[in-house]
């Protein structure tokens, strides 16, 4: 515990090298996200072309997509069980939970069965993305490199931090998003050596995949005019849907995951196998709506899309959504939660169209800031979801739709109380698995108080923190020092923590709440938000 202590007490002294070791990162996370994505579109090409060649045959054709699929499903589940449990589904949440030091991080095993778990799966056409994914090897990438050169514990979580970002930045072609979503979401921490380490591997990671992919945003779509101010409220509108369809995604995935999570064990593997075949089905009659769905987004970004069609394609695309994400594949929600914002938004522009067509005369362009919407209520991060749908189409004129639509969005899920997704899975996975409760030795964790947190204003002495729980620094981004009794937490200080294993249950729950502006809980077998 003494070497610990005195890592965070001397952190100074390492920041010089992070700079060159985050850069390192970035150049492995890079080309790890550009090998992965290059596996994923011909793995997609491969699946396009067999059922493509598969309707040659119009009487039994259908059988080969529903063997496609069921057998990358079931091999992806089977081989993520058995050797990397932590790798199922996106892999954001673990990673969450990492860098609270609440579960451990063994890249040997996340990165090789993420990689290929992932291309069976996605490749295979289950209703997932690439981008979690990416984002979790990114992280195990930043392991491996702090492995190597053996840094301190304390660097350490800030290379698996500047792996992710370097990940999502490489996935997307988008280096700010990757930026913000690790400073908003992941480790919600903007202390000067994280945001240094973060900003040069992401930068250094989407030059890597510039190189392999070209300069070029992810989806293409036309260059829309910028609105006029008076469909304003109309955008706002759109928000206020997301915000709402937000929390329907997020109770309908929890839900999803906790009917799997019930099926005994001999049960799992032929669930997911059958939840593959019936997704291979739906790729016979309509192979766009299988897979990560990129061409079903630019179609929907391009208005490509009559209305009567897309309340059915939203039911069909969340349903896969939610049972693929449930089988446990390595795969993520990133892009399935865009391709369902664009069709919300779509609709939004087109009945908006149809009855006032001088104040919304494109459409098309309602998708676009859909994505950024839903995205915005499902993960609660509207800085990453401004950011990422800018970078993503190359459209900077939309700035304000953007803020007005997930500002909306965010204050409804603000006033409903619901839980962000990550957070909602992250807390249910450390529930169910109880690594949490089983620590050897003492951990060393950090948290941030919030502006308007229970914690804000509060003397160390009137915390009540348990007993074998001591609190070992405090720093404000600038200073750092020991805290005493008298010393009074203010909003955004940054608190190192020593907990002791018999106090590790009680003490991380007393200080979560305690350090969170929200004033709930999570029920840990539904993900839902519990008044205290």
């Amino acid at each position: 515990m003494r070497s610990e202590i005195q890592e965070y007490l001397d952190i100074r002294q390492h920041r010089r090298w992070i700079v060159p070791r985050a850069a390192l990162v970035g150049v492995c996370a890079g080309f790890v996200a550009l090998l992965f994505r290059t596996a994923l579109g011909g793995a997609e090409h491969f699946r396009n072309d067999l059922i493509s060649r598969a309707h040659a045959m119009p009487r039994f054709g259908w059988i080969v997509p529903v063997l496609f699929t069921m057998s990358g499903a079931g091999i992806a589940v089977a081989v993520t069980r058995r050797h990397a449990p932590e790798a199922a589904g996106s892999g954001i949440p673990h990673l969450e939970a990492v860098l609270h030091r609440l579960r451990r991080l063994d890249w040997k095993r996340v990165l090789p069965v993420k990689f290929f778990g992932g291309v069976l799966a996605i490749g295979g056409g289950l209703a997932l993305g690439r981008e979690g994914p990416t984002v979790q090897m990114g992280g195990a990438v930043g392991d491996a490199v702090s492995n190597w050169l053996k840094v301190s514990p304390r660097e350490r979580l800030t290379l698996i931090s500047a792996g992710a970002g370097a990940g999502l930045s490489a996935a997307f072609n988008a280096p700010l998003s990757g930026l913000i979503f690790v400073l908003e979401e992941v480790r919600r921490d903007f202390q000067p050596i994280v945001f240094s380490a973060v900003f040069v591997s992401t930068m250094t990671a989407v030059v890597v995949a510039r190189i392999g992919l070209g300069q070029f945003p992810v989806f293409t779509i036309p260059n829309y005019p910028v609105p006029p101010l008076t469909s304003l409220p109309v955008f706002a509108l759109l928000g206020v849907a997301a915000g709402v369809f937000g929390i329907l995604f997020n109770r309908s995935l929890l839900t999803m995951i906790e009917m799997q999570a019930r099926l005994p064990a001999r049960f799992v593997l032929p669930a997911a196998a059958m939840t593959g075949g019936l997704i291979g089905l739906v790729g016979w009659f309509s192979p766009h709506l299988i897979g990560g769905g990129h061409a079903l987004t630019e179609s929907v970004l391009r208005g490509d899309m009559l209305l009567i069609s897309i309340p059915v394609l939203f039911l069909i695309r969340l349903s896969l959504t939610a049972s693929s994400y449930a089988t446990g594949a390595p795969g993520g929600i990133f892009a399935p939660m865009l391709v369902l914002g664009a069709l919300l938004g779509l609709a939004v522009g087109q009945i908006a169209h149809g009855v006032l067509p001088d104040i919304v005369p494109v459409p098309a362009l309602f998708s676009v800031i859909g994505m950024a919407a839903c995205f915005t209520a499902i993960v609660r991060a509207p800085l990453t979801g401004i950011m990422l749908i800018i970078e993503m189409t190359g459209n900077y004129a939309q700035m304000l739709p953007l803020l007005v639509s997930c500002f909306c969005a965010y204050a409804i899920t603000e006033l409903l109380k619901n839980v962000p997704i990550y957070e909602a899975l992250m807390k249910r996975e450390l529930t169910r698995s109880g690594e949490m409760h089983r620590l050897e030795k003492p951990a060393v964790t950090e948290f941030t108080v919030q502006p308007g947190a229970p914690f804000a204003g509060c003397t160390v002495r009137s915390l009540g923190l348990p007993s074998g729980c001591i609190l070992v620094r405090c720093s404000d981004g600038r200073h750092e020092w020991v805290p005493e009794a008298d010393t009074r937490l203010e909003s955004g200080t940054h608190i190192t923590v020593v907990i002791a294993p018999d106090a590790a249950p009680h003490a991380l729950e007393k200080l979560r709440r305690g350090c969170e502006k929200q004033n709930q809980g999570i029920d840990a077998r539904t993900g839902n938000g519990l008044r205290n």
